[in-house]
């Protein structure tokens, strides 16, 4: 069973960066999609970054795009997102999340299997 254990989260103020790290065991690595989510205190989680999803390339949401890059060392079986340019409102529990390669945001939601979470937070 594939364990994921998320780490880089913390306090940062708007403008400033973080790089989260997810560290993948179990299974094979390549075989796996491997998505971030976060959720903010009152709405819905959302799909941020992912790599190895849909068509086995890399997606970012529009609302990070330019800003977010997410990244793999195979070596390390790790998966890392770096985030610059922070705004309040990327203030959120950053989760990530495995699934098959090639997965879609459903599939993560549905099948995925989940770490614990990091908390980001930016201030104004």
């Amino acid at each position: 069973e594939v364990q994921l254990v998320e780490s880089g989260g913390g306090l940062v103020q708007a403008g400033g960066s973080l790089r989260l790290s997810c560290a993948v065991s179990g299974g094979t690595f390549d075989d796996y999609a491997i998505g971030w989510f976060r959720q903010a205190p009152g709405k819905e989680r959302e799909g941020v970054s992912c790599i190895n999803c849909s068509d086995g390339s890399t997606y970012s949401a529009d609302s990070v795009k330019g800003r977010f890059t997410i990244s793999s060392d195979n070596a390390k079986n790790t998966v890392y997102l770096q985030m610059n340019s922070l705004k309040p409102e990327d203030t959120a529990v950053y989760y990530c999340t495995a699934g098959p390669y090639g997965s879609s945001w459903q599939i993560f939601s549905d099948f995925g299997s989940w770490g614990q979470g990091t908390q980001v937070t930016v201030s104004s």
